[in-house]
C-alpha cells in the first residue's frame, strides 16, 4: 500500500467510474461516460506502457468481413444474425470516423480484396458463386452491392486471376487512431494510470473494491475492457489469440493499395508508407497462438516471409524491417460480451479480431450501461 497522501487524495478518492483497459474499447466507453456524467471522475487503469493487447498492435484493417467469411457465418448464422454482425461493423468503423475524423486515423478507402492461392481453387469458384446471394444480403447495409471481381492488376503470383473485392472496406493508421482517441480522452478530464495492472475486483454493492498489483483502491462502478486477456479477470468464454505481423522496410514505386485476406483470412497484408504490412498465421498451430505472450515462433515467420517473397513481392528484393504481436480476444460466438457483471460492475470484451470495427459501438454500448 505504498500510496502517498497526495497520490491518493489525487487520483483515487471518490472515483465515480475505473475502466481497465486503454484500448479502442475503453477508451470510447470512458468517452460515451463522459458525455452521460459530465462531472464524474473517471479513470482508466492500464497495465502497459501503452495500450496493451491489441490496440496499437493491429493491422489497421476497417473491414466488415470477406467474402469467404461471409458465406462460412452463414452456415452457423441466421441470416438476421448475420447482417446485424455486419451492420454492427459498418456502424462502428462510421462512428470511430465521426469520433476523431478520417485525418485523425488516417482512413482510406480503398477497399478490401480476398486473395486465393492456386490450391484454393474450389474455394474460389465457391465464392464466386456465391458473390451475388451475398450482395443481396448485404445490399440493405451498405445501399449498394459490397462485393465484385478485379483482376489481379498488383502482379500477385501464384493466385487465382482474380480476386474477390469489397468496394466498401478501408484501412486506417492505428498509432494516429490510439493517439487521436488518448488525446480526446485526456482533454476530457479522464485519468489515465499507465503500468497499473488489477489483478482482483470485489463488487461490496456501495462499491467496487479494485486490487492492482501494487495497492488497491475502491471505485463506484468498474468496467472491464480487457479483451485478448480477459480470462485473467472474469470466467467469460473469451480466448486469447495471438496475431504475429512483420513489415517491410520502404520499397520504392510499391504499387500496391488496399487491405488484403488470403488462405481464408488466416493471413492478411496492407501498404502503409510505401512499406508491406502483413500478419497472421496462427492456424499453422492454434494451441501455440493461443496465449496472452507476446512474441513470434519459427514456423509462422518462416510462413510469412515465403508468402511475402512468392505471393505478394514475387521476384523482388524485400527486407524485413521489424516485427511485433498483438493479443485479441476470440470465441465460439463471434458476438461480443456486453453486460452486467454485477450492480456495479460490467464488461465489455470479444472482438473476434474485428476490434476496429467494432471497438467504438462495443465502448460506447458499454458505457451506456452505467
Amino acid at each position: 500500500m505504498n500510496l502517498s497522501y497526495w497520490e491518493r487524495k489525487s487520483w483515487f478518492t471518490d472515483v465515480d467510474f475505473t475502466i481497465i483497459g486503454s484500448g479502442i474499447v475503453g477508451l470510447t466507453c470512458a468517452l460515451r461516460l463522459r458525455e452521460k456524467h459530465p462531472k464524474a471522475n473517471i479513470l482508466i487503469a492500464e497495465r502497459g506502457v501503452l495500450p496493451q493487447g491489441a490496440s496499437t498492435k493491429n493491422a489497421g484493417f476497417a473491414c466488415f468481413g470477406s467474402i469467404s467469411e461471409i458465406l462460412s457465418d452463414l452456415k452457423t448464422h441466421t441470416e438476421a444474425e448475420l447482417l446485424g454482425l455486419v451492420e454492427q461493423r459498418y456502424l462502428g468503423i462510421q462512428s470511430l470516423r465521426e469520433l476523431l475524423g478520417d485525418d485523425n486515423i488516417g482512413y482510406y478507402n480503398y477497399g478490401g480484396h480476398e486473395v486465393f492461392l492456386e490450391k484454393d481453387r474450389a474455394l474460389y469458384e465457391t465464392c464466386v458463386d456465391g458473390i451475388d446471394a451475398a450482395n443481396q444480403l448485404l445490399k440493405p447495409v451498405f445501399k449498394e452491392a459490397p462485393f465484385q471481381l478485379t483482376e489481379n492488376k498488383f502482379g500477385f503470383k501464384g493466385i487465382q486471376d482474380s480476386y474477390i473485392t469489397h468496394r466498401f472496406e478501408g484501412q486506417i493508421d492505428t498509432g494516429k487512431m490510439m493517439r487521436s482517441l488518448l488525446q480526446k480522452a485526456q482533454k476530457s478530464g479522464i485519468q489515465i494510470l499507465n503500468a497499473t495492472e488489477v489483478t482482483q475486483m470485489e463488487d461490496f454493492g456501495t462499491s467496487v473494491l479494485v486490487k492492482c498489483t501494487d495497492f488497491e483502491f475502491k471505485t463506484k462502478k468498474l468496467l472491464v475492457a480487457t479483451n485478448g486477456f480477459t480470462q485473467q479477470l472474469l470466467n467469460e468464454e473469451v480466448k486469447p489469440a495471438r496475431a504475429q505481423v512483420i513489415i517491410t522496410k520502404p520499397i520504392p514505386g510499391l504499387k500496391i493499395k488496399g487491405t488484403f485476406h488470403l488462405d481464408e483470412g488466416y493471413y492478411y497484408f496492407r501498404n502503409i508508407d510505401d512499406r508491406i504490412l502483413f500478419g497472421g498465421g496462427r492456424n499453422l498451430d492454434f494451441n501455440t497462438e493461443e496465449t496472452t505472450e507476446f512474441g513470434s515462433t519459427a514456423i509462422v515467420q518462416h510462413k510469412l516471409k515465403e508468402l511475402l517473397q512468392t505471393v505478394i513481392l514475387p521476384d523482388q528484393d524485400v527486407e524485413i524491417d521489424n516485427g511485433w504481436s498483438g493479443i485479441m480476444g476470440v470465441g465460439r460466438q463471434k458476438r461480443p460480451i456486453i453486460k452486467h457483471l454485477s450492480e456495479n460492475v460490467a464488461c465489455g470484451v470479444r472482438l473476434g479480431g474485428m476490434g476496429i470495427a467494432i471497438g467504438t459501438s462495443v465502448g460506447r454500448q458499454l458505457g451506456g450501461l452505467f
